[in-house]
């Protein structure tokens, strides 16, 4: 019985990220995960290997709506893991049943970069579905007031501006460390 509770005294709370494409998730999600000894997740990228296709492709040759149902249906089974890092997509968060299964499994955080540093990010990037090249600080704005209501339902926001990722890491893994963590 005392090794029970002592396993079960290890099992900690996930770690998930939201917030905006090009803000960092994936790239943070992965330290994070190294630093706390956890499995990372990246939603974006089990969708393309399940799909053997990127996300702009399935946009493009299955919908929206096909795209947000595996989302759905992956981020929830994931959400049930343990001890996991977790990369949203940039538009899971306003999916009522993620957020609702986020805030039950998880600590979430919202990664938050001013727009015009967002853009600056993006415009390298030509694989980002719901963009528009030509008006990609219309789109970009459009997008982020859309989602910071939702992002904001996140446990805890970090302001990304002047942080490295490693700052960045550090004041995650402090603010998780706070809330106790465990199951």
């Amino acid at each position: 019985m005392k090794n029970q509770i002592q396993k079960d005294n290890n099992v900690g709370k996930n770690l998930t990220l939201t917030g905006m494409m090009g803000v960092g998730k994936s790239t943070i999600g992965k330290k994070l995960a190294k630093k706390l000894k956890y499995n990372f997740i990246d939603i974006d990228k089990l969708i393309e290997k399940k799909e053997g296709m990127s996300i702009d492709l399935i946009f493009k040759n299955k919908s929206e709506n096909y795209f947000r149902k595996i989302e759905n249906d992956l981020t929830l089974a994931q959400l049930e893991t343990v001890n996991s890092v977790i990369s949203l997509g940039g538009g899971a968060f306003l999916n009522s049943e993620i957020r609702r299964n986020t805030k039950k499994s998880s600590v979430s955080f919202w990664l938050d970069a001013p727009i015009e540093e967002l853009i600056k990010r993006l415009n390298k990037n030509p694989k980002r579905p719901l963009l528009y090249k030509k008006k990609l600080r219309e789109s970009v704005k459009k997008i982020y007031f859309e989602r910071k209501k939702f992002y904001n339902e996140a446990d805890f926001k970090i302001k990304c501006k002047f942080l490295k990722p490693d700052e960045i890491v550090e004041k995650i893994i402090v603010k998780y460390e706070k809330t106790g963590n465990k199951i």
